[in-house]
């Protein structure tokens, strides 16, 4: 049996694991501080070591863009050129990929047992996909299939701008709008966002918002203690529904729409009783086009790892 590495680095920690090779099987999964490394090869170095392994093959899910040879994390001092650790290590390969490129390559092996389907029909073999996911920013990516082959389609979809479609939303972007200019998307899908919909919601009634987290606003929404929370956590779900709306218009995604990201397993129940169906069918003339295609919320624990796995096994020549 077969071992490779796979990575699933993110600003605060760094997930390690074995992938089986001829399986795409994660295994030995373990977690790392990232303040704790002087680098990312470091931290390798420490997981082979403790697993007396040696490995000719990685793929590092990473939270940052990889254009080119240097990457340089967005939200971490970590700063690397790929092809001088796969040397270091002595690596036969090393695939560094966006974290939403995993994740996106993460659904061909995915079992129902790891997804809940909100609404929708069934989805249809090999037609485009969409995934994007809420967590500290506003990840998205699509997958198409080519040839049998699955391609991951990259890019800053996180970052399109906020458009407002009801009453309400017209007066939270009023605000944004006057607090930071341009308002994105990832300014109100976010664990960040969440945080500028209560604030825009109470100041909107001329009141002082309390210095809330993102976890305290979904407590207290969760709870029923507070209708501000309450409020913005409803507003976000109906945000999420319009956005992956667009992202189904875009691409025509019959595959499925996919959400990952920290923030929505948190209060599924919640999620499901919103508005969040409602608003991903908004869609005025479109709304018979989008209401076939369903959308599912990852429920796997390392989507990341699972999609580092089988983004190097297709490389090597396998099919998922």
């Amino acid at each position: 049996m077969t071992y490779a590495l796979v990575g699933d680095v993110g600003g605060t920690n760094a997930r390690l694991a074995l992938c089986t090779v001829e399986t795409g099987e994660i295994t030995q999964a373990k977690t790392y501080s990232g303040l704790e490394f002087d680098s990312l090869e470091a931290v390798i170095r420490q997981y082979l070591a403790e697993h007396q392994l040696v490995v000719q093959d990685a793929c590092i899910a990473i939270a940052c863009p990889v254009t080119e040879d240097w990457v340089a994390m967005t939200n971490h001092t970590w700063a690397f050129s790929i092809k001088e650790m796969q040397a270091n290590l002595g690596l036969s390969h090393l695939e560094v990929i966006n974290d939403f490129t995993a994740v996106s390559m993460a659904i061909p092996m995915l079992s129902e047992t790891d997804v809940v389907q909100f609404g929708g029909g069934k989805a249809q073999k090999d037609k485009p996909i969409a995934v994007y996911g809420a967590g500290t920013g506003l990840g998205v990516a699509h997958l198409v299939q080519v040839d049998r082959r699955w391609v991951s389609l990259p890019g800053e979809g996180g970052h399109v701008d906020f458009a407002s479609n009801s009453d309400e939303e017209d007066i939270i972007l009023e605000i944004l709008r006057a607090e930071m200019g341009r308002v994105s998307m990832e300014r109100v899908l976010s664990g960040p966002g969440l945080v500028n919909l209560y604030r825009a919601i109470v100041q909107a009634d001329n009141r002082q918002p309390e210095a809330l987290e993102p976890k305290d606003i979904t407590e207290r929404a969760l709870a029923g203690s507070c209708s501000d929370c309450h409020c913005a956590l409803s507003l976000f779900c109906m945000s999420m529904g319009r956005f992956g709306g667009n992202l189904a218009l875009t691409l025509g995604t019959f595959g499925g729409v996919y959400i990952a990201g920290g923030l929505v397993p948190r209060f599924m129940a919640f999620f499901k009783a919103s508005g969040f169906r409602a608003a991903f069918e908004d869609k005025g003339r479109f709304k018979d086009y989008v209401r076939e295609i369903p959308v599912f919320v990852i429920a796997h624990a390392q989507p990341g790892l699972l999609g580092a796995g089988a983004h190097l096994r297709q490389i090597l020549g396998m099919q998922l």
